[in-house]
C-alpha cells in the first residue's frame, strides 16, 4: 500500500474492523465496516477511493464543490458528500437514481439529480458554475468527449478527477491503446497532471488528474 501524499481534510486514515483504512464521517450506505461515526471507503468498491489510496493529488481540501457524474447508487459520492461541500450527483438510470435519493437524506449536502452525463445542457440550469471538481466515472464510449462537454462547470483552477474504464470504450483492445487515445481527445480541454493505473482495485482502469486548458 502506497501512502497518501495528502487527504483532504475529512478523510482520514483510522484504524476500522482491524485494519488501517480511509474514512469518511457519515451514514453507511454499503454495508461497509464502521467505527462510531466514521466508515471505511472501500478503494475496491470506489475508484475515487483508489486514486486516493494510491496517492494521487487529487486537490481536493475538505468543503469543495463538486459535481460527479456517474453516481449510481452513491458508493463514492456518499463519501464526497461526507468531507465536501454541495455536491452534485448526476445519475442517468432510474433504479440506482433512486437509491441515491435515500443516500442523500442524511447528506443535505448532496443533490441528486436524474441527468445523462452526455447531456450537460439538461442540468447546466442547476449545478453551480465554478465548481472545484468534477469527478466522473461513467462507464460508456467516449469518456473524455463527456469530460470536455462538462468542463463548462469546472472552475478554471479546478481539478477533473476521471476514472477511465478501457473495457467500456473497446472491449477487444489494449487497454493501453485505448488509454492513449482517450488522453489525446482529453488534452483537447485539459492538461493532464497525473495519470495511474487504478489496476490494484479495478482492472483496466485509469485514474487521471487534469485541470482546464486555458
Amino acid at each position: 500500500m502506497t501512502e497518501p501524499e495528502s487527504l483532504p481534510e475529512g478523510v482520514e486514515r483510522r484504524e476500522i474492523d482491524g485494519q488501517q483504512r480511509l474514512a469518511t464521517r457519515g451514514e453507511p450506505v454499503y454495508g461497509e465496516p464502521t467505527e462510531g461515526e466514521w466508515r471505511a471507503w472501500d478503494p475496491t468498491r470506489s475508484k475515487l477511493g483508489a486514486m486516493l489510496e494510491l496517492g494521487m493529488d487529487t486537490a481536493l481540501e475538505g468543503g469543495d464543490t463538486v459535481c460527479y457524474l456517474g453516481a449510481a447508487s452513491g458508493t463514492t459520492v456518499s463519501h464526497v458528500a461526507d468531507f465536501a461541500g454541495p455536491t452534485y450527483a448526476v445519475e442517468f438510470a432510474p433504479r440506482p437514481a433512486r437509491d441515491l435519493l435515500s443516500v442523500a437524506d442524511s447528506r443535505p449536502r448532496l443533490f441528486p439529480l436524474l441527468a445523462d452525463a452526455r447531456k450537460p445542457e439538461t442540468y447546466a440550469h442547476v449545478v453551480e458554475a465554478d465548481v472545484d471538481a468534477l469527478v466522473q466515472d461513467v462507464a460508456t464510449r467516449g469518456q473524455a468527449r463527456v469530460a470536455l462537454e462538462n468542463r463548462q462547470f469546472l472552475a478554471d483552477d479546478g481539478r477533473l478527477l476521471l476514472a477511465v474504464k478501457a473495457r467500456s470504450e473497446d472491449v477487444t483492445r489494449d487497454p493501453n491503446e485505448v488509454f492513449a487515445d482517450v488522453r489525446e481527445t482529453l488534452e483537447e480541454g485539459y492538461e493532464v497532471l497525473e495519470s495511474r493505473r487504478l489496476d490494484d482495485y479495478h482492472a483496466d482502469h485509469l485514474g487521471i488528474v487534469a485541470r482546464p486548458r486555458r
